[in-house]
């Protein structure tokens, strides 16, 4: 996707242990400009799909879920929390997520009102690199017993291990911009 790389490239910035900083549109401030656009790409991609929800995972995740489901007609859009809270139901799904920046793993909790068995899901999520977040994703809908139609991910890691552990399990992915390395402070897309 032409117009998110093109803003990686004027905006990102390449941190120290392959991090790219992407807060200024993504993931801290968000631009809703570029997410409508991210809404628009991802419908062309699954286009063929039905898609009956979308999940994704607090916090960076839900802005751009919100927005993508625009485009499945406004379906609705779960996100597993990283906390536990008094305002959650006793019964969820559980699965436990390490954090690649955060360096920290969670427990992520979907209550299981919000997912049912047969459900068509497509999951989104901001970043992929070792495919952490997703698997969890993946480990809640297997619980559930709802269908995973796919994954879109607006940034991967391509030289990260990710997007490998998923399609070893067959995982459809989608990906709007893949980046192959880092050069210094440059980004280098596949």
């Amino acid at each position: 996707m032409k117009l998110l790389k093109d803003k990686i490239l004027k905006e990102g910035k390449v941190r120290e242990g392959n991090i790219l900083k992407v807060d200024c549109f993504l993931n801290h401030q968000m631009d809703i400009k570029l997410f409508n656009e991210i809404g628009k790409e991802f419908k062309e991609r699954f286009k063929d799909e039905k898609i009956d929800k979308i999940l994704t995972i607090e916090a960076s995740g839900i802005g751009i879920a919100a927005i993508v489901s625009q485009y499945f007609d406004f379906v609705p859009v779960v996100f597993a929390k990283k906390t536990e809270s008094i305002n959650l139901d006793k019964s969820v799904y559980e699965a436990q997520v390490h954090s690649f920046t955060k360096k920290k793993t969670y427990s992520v909790r979907v209550g299981t009102d919000f997912l049912s068995k047969g459900e068509n899901i497509l999951v989104i999520d901001d970043f992929l690199a070792l495919g952490c977040a997703t698997k969890g994703l993946i480990d809640i809908l297997n619980q559930a017993e709802a269908n995973l139609v796919g994954i879109g991910i607006v940034i991967e890691k391509g030289f990260q291990t990710g997007r490998k552990m998923l399609e070893d399990k067959g995982v459809r992915v989608e990906s709007l911009a893949i980046i192959e390395r880092f050069e210094g402070n440059s980004v280098i897309f596949k």
